[in-house]
């Protein structure tokens, strides 16, 4: 796939507005943003960071609680990929304060073990993360691989995360049409700030090395 001209096409959508900018059209262009950053940490572009801060920034202007944990969950995933420390803090703090971690959602105490886990906080993380891990409709393995960071466990969190490398090859949708596996790249951030290192091998999902 040529990733620089997908990352065109998806800002290109980014900047189209049609209507109001509500909470729609504020996911859709956090969708796109995210999408056009991934594309371009594929292509080993320094414009990355900047598409997925644009991610976070939409994302979080169209939280309108209830059940849309994903939009959190997005917002802190494009800041970890973006490596803006201060933003996915306040991003980690914020979530929390949503009630994240009580949430009878998985995705919502997914939610809160990416921010626990984003602040240092290992021994909360364990807590919320172990209740993921207790569930039949969040994946086992992203459940896994959060507890191995959580617990620095360094050979269980590599076959965690190879297990979601592969759910990622093998799967057919991916958000945006972009096939990137995210999820791993973002486990893998919060690996490094846990002291576990470990380089994924190549995939078709992943940036080169």
């Amino acid at each position: 796939m040529n990733w620089i001209l997908t990352s065109d096409a998806k800002k290109a959508r980014y900047e189209q507005q049609h209507g109001d900018l509500d909470e729609r059209s504020l996911v859709r262009k956090g969708n796109t943003a995210y999408a056009a950053g991934l594309a371009l940490l594929m292509a080993g572009d320094s414009e990355a960071p900047a598409w997925l801060g644009r991610a976070a920034a939409r994302w979080r202007e169209s939280w309108s609680g209830g059940e849309s944990w994903g939009r959190p969950v997005g917002a802190l995933k494009a800041s970890l990929l973006a490596r803006d420390d201060a933003a996915a803090a306040e991003l980690a703090h914020w979530t929390l304060e949503l009630g994240s971690a009580t949430a009878e959602s998985p995705i919502g105490r997914y939610a809160a073990a990416l921010a626990l886990l984003s602040l240092g906080r290992w021994d909360e993380a364990r807590h919320v993360i172990e209740s993921l891990r207790e569930r039949d409709d969040f994946p086992h393995d992203v459940a896994d691989a959060l507890a191995y960071i959580a617990a620095h466990d360094v050979v269980g969190y590599t076959e965690a995360v190879e297990s979601v490398v592969e759910s990622f090859e093998s799967r057919g949708d991916h958000l945006e049409d972009v096939a990137v596996a995210d999820t791993a790249l973002v486990l893998q951030e919060l690996a490094r700030r846990r002291g576990v290192d470990y380089a994924l091998p190549p995939s078709p999902v992943l940036p080169p090395a």
